[in-house]
């Protein structure tokens, strides 16, 4: 087997080549094909696509999260590879040569994948409330070499207000040491930099133009050093990013209708999922509609399909056609149009909005949250007080670091849905052609096994 090397470019898509000096010479001297949007279009379901070929409907993975019928719980972001109900690539490609190895650098599902080196994000969580940065990788070893040699893994650059090209740095530098150590067959590359500034400010080359030059530059970092090692690099990516304006709050609708549960805590609110007669787990631009009174089922679809904001309400058959039809999806699946997006807020009052609205907390909160990307703005000393917060952490004290807005209308960029805009599909790199100039995400599959095999 060829010694091939995948690099996720989280948000590429040929309307920023332009802006990619490095990524757009390189692509000139090899194949570019795009990838038509999968639903949903979003990180988790894409790159368990991409390494499986098969669809959310065989390989499970419907979103970056669902709900948990059997827990009664909204669960977000989890991380064994255990969930993902589909061989993988690694898993054909070593019944025909024993020798393959394969390393996955930081692509999701990480904890407990049957790969011979992996590499992902997982903090401490202390007993006294505190969050310490740190990594999972197998072998364990290896975590201690990486911080040996690049310090600990950034976890605060790789998501939230502080995120920026040092989470995406750290995961390429430690690439080049895992190669360098054990010399893989097969790797992953997973660099998220481009998702972040493409959601604040959505397709902006004036304001993105300092983030679209760092991650060029790593880029060029990674290829030229697998040139080196006679390997040409598959760059692809898993969604193009585009511009919305338009945050839909389905949560706050379902309430007004009667059809949420909550409790007060403390004066403030929770969703409480299980006992809802329905609910809308958002995440991008779709959002899983599940619902605990089948009672209910028509009378929230006729809801949904009233939403402004709302493109399609995705029943039985509607799951079926879009690859979908699984039991952790939603008993209907909403998708937004082109300028919308899904909020999973559920409270009216944001004096009773729960104590992890304004803190960076992917799993407590019940949907995705690209709100989290921001300080507050309307507040004027936010740094200093972030800044205060951060030197009680310092000293050993409690602390909440409440600093996220409320403002869903700071998001500019969104994805999820299927974009009909070439321009802004997904992309494969490779130095080998494409089946077709379009490919369906099932496809990508075997554009990575060609490559490794020679086929």
């Amino acid at each position: 087997m060829r010694k091939t090397v995948v690099i996720d470019v989280v948000g590429l898509s040929s309307s920023l080549l332009e802006y990619l000096p490095f990524l757009k010479a390189y692509t000139q001297q090899r194949h570019l094909a795009t990838v038509m949007p999968m639903l949903p279009a979003v990180t988790t379901a894409v790159q368990s696509t991409y390494l499986t070929g098969e669809w959310p409907s065989e390989h499970g993975i419907v979103g970056n999260g669902w709900y948990d019928r059997t827990d009664a719980e909204v669960k977000f972001w989890k991380q064994s590879n255990k969930l993902v109900d589909a061989p993988k690539i690694w898993d054909r490609a070593r019944k025909l040569d024993p020798s393959f190895t394969c390393s996955q650098m930081c692509w999701w599902y990480n904890m407990y994948a049957n790969v011979d080196y992996s590499l992902t994000p997982r903090p401490n969580y202390l007993s006294d409330g505190r969050k310490v940065p740190d990594c999972y990788t197998s072998p364990s070893t290896l975590r201690d070499y990486l911080t040996e040699q690049l310090g600990r893994f950034p976890l605060f650059n790789y998501w939230g207000p502080t995120a920026s090209i040092k989470s995406s740095q750290w995961i390429a530098d430690a690439s080049i040491l895992t190669d360098k150590l054990y010399d893989p067959t097969l790797t992953f590359i997973y660099l998220p930099h481009l998702d972040y500034c493409l959601q604040k400010f959505g397709q902006d080359p004036v304001k993105n133009a300092k983030e679209l030059a760092e991650i060029d530059a790593v880029c060029k970092q990674l290829i030229t050093y697998y040139q080196q090692k006679n390997c040409d690099p598959i760059v692809l990516s898993e969604y193009g990013i585009t511009n919305v304006n338009n945050p839909v709050h389905l949560n706050r609708i379902l309430r007004a209708e009667g059809l949420l549960a909550l409790r007060v805590e403390n004066g403030l609110e929770l969703l409480d999922a299980g006992a809802s007669k329905a609910f809308a787990v958002a995440d991008h631009q779709i959002a899983h509609i599940y619902i605990n009174d089948p009672s209910c089922y028509k009378k929230v679809r006729s809801i949904l399909e009233k939403v402004p904001g709302v493109q399609l309400v995705l029943d039985r058959e509607g799951k079926r056609e879009h690859h979908l039809h699984h039991s952790r999806s939603g008993d209907l699946i909403a998708v937004a149009d082109a300028n919308s997006w899904f909020t999973y807020y559920y409270w009216m009052d944001d004096n009773k909005a729960p104590d992890f609205a304004r803190i960076v907390d992917i799993f407590r909160k019940p949907g995705y949250d690209p709100v989290e990307m921001f300080m507050n703005p309307a507040d004027p000393l936010i740094k200093l007080k972030a800044a205060g917060k951060l030197l009680k952490k310092k000293l050993g004290f409690r602390y909440l670091m409440n600093v996220i807005p409320l403002d869903a209308t700071l998001i500019k960029g969104s994805h999820g849905r299927i974009e009909e805009n070439p321009a802004y599909h997904p992309v494969v790199i490779s130095s080998q052609p494409a089946p077709q100039p379009q490919l369906q995400a099932t496809d990508v599959y075997g554009v990575i096994w060609n490559q490794l095999t020679g086929e």
